[in-house]
């Protein structure tokens, strides 16, 4: 089941179909009649909460925390791996807790594998919630020779260079 089937399955359980919906309905009418003590006003719980409360709470309940905290982890990759190698490095993507990182050479490719135990301790201490497991460093891909209106098949240019 993919991530957006939880996410449907989530909000439909929490906001349910028309039937649910009149269920609670009755069940506030009845507790607007005096049946529930805590329903006073100015009585205790009455207090409006804070949005962020409020976001907190529903994201928690709808399961969105890990990814929220993967999309945080992605637009702090600055502050993570440092200025410097921000403007080197981008974060792709993360699938299957491998957080997938393309850098412009592959030196910076090379040092940024040199520093993985860093980057994991960090990312490990702020985003404990979006669960990396692991990191990937590309390199920038080769050049293709098989594209192009000159093309042909077979092995290609390799004897040409030597």
């Amino acid at each position: 089941m993919t991530e957006s089937q939880d996410v449907y399955l989530r909000l439909k359980a929490a906001f349910g179909d028309p039937t649910s919906r009149a269920a609670r309905w009755r069940q506030k009418k009845s507790r607007a009649r005096g049946d529930d003590e805590a329903s006073v006003p100015y009585g205790v719980g009455r207090d409006p909460k804070g949005l962020g409360d409020v976001m907190s709470n529903l994201s928690s309940e709808l399961g969105w925390t890990s990814s929220l905290a993967k999309s945080d982890l992605l637009l702090a990759w600055a502050e993570i791996a440092g200025p410097e190698t921000a403007e080197h490095s981008t974060p792709i993507g993360i699938t299957d807790a491998v957080l997938t990182v393309q850098c412009d050479s592959t030196a910076w490719a090379t040092q940024l594998r040199h520093m993985r135990v860093l980057i994991m301790t960090t990312i490990a201490q702020r985003f404990p919630e979006a669960g990396i497991e692991s990191i990937r460093f590309e390199a920038p891909h080769a050049p293709s020779w098989k594209r192009g209106s000159r093309s042909i098949p077979g092995r290609g240019p390799r004897d040409t260079y030597g």
